[in-house]
């Protein structure tokens, strides 16, 4: 099963001319509350650049009797598995440079990227509220950042760590 809709997303293999595969590459990143440093590895820790787009949505119901409704949400969409994503907060973005990193190229351009989130936007207010007509959505305030991930080396495995929530996966063999 795929999160993308039904599509797959084709698989590239890395060799050593790989444009993904940088030396050093500065990037606009989604703030970490865990460093590279600060994880926890029996050998290297490389790096992975994921992209991802942020807007701040506000949809408009229109009601008959009273005055119309907004109600706001944050969009967060992973660019390269074409997933919306209800977020808490509209992140912190800082430009750091990074050394031997993996840059995930996005699988959608901004114009699909906001039909996306426009779409997300209206399913999520159908679920929320009963509607007489389509509601009003407007986006604004895009972020577009990549959001960094720590791949560990460790004794029982290698591991994959969310440098934004410090949450850690196997890495499948």
């Amino acid at each position: 099963m795929t999160t993308d809709g039904g599509q797959s997303i084709p698989s590239v293999p890395a060799g050593d001319d790989d444009q993904r595969v940088r030396e050093h590459a500065t990037l606009d990143v989604i703030a970490p509350a865990i460093s590279r440093d600060e994880v926890a590895a029996t050998g290297r820790v490389g790096a992975v650049a994921y992209p991802y787009l942020v807007y701040r949505a506000t949809a408009t119901i229109s009601r008959r009797f009273l005055g119309d409704r907004d109600t706001e949400y944050v969009v967060s969409l992973d660019r390269a598995r074409r997933l919306p994503l209800r977020a808490d907060t509209h992140p912190e973005t800082t430009t750091r440079t990074l050394a031997d990193v993996l840059v995930v190229p996005p699988a959608v351009d901004r114009e699909q990227s906001r039909a996306l989130a426009r779409d997300a936007v209206f399913k999520w207010t159908l679920r929320s509220y009963s509607l007489g007509a389509a509601p009003e959505i407007e986006l604004s305030a895009p972020v577009a950042a990549h959001k960094l991930f720590w791949l560990a080396a460790r004794d029982g495995g290698d591991v994959i760590v969310d440098s934004v929530t410090g949450d850690e996966r196997p890495l499948a063999p």
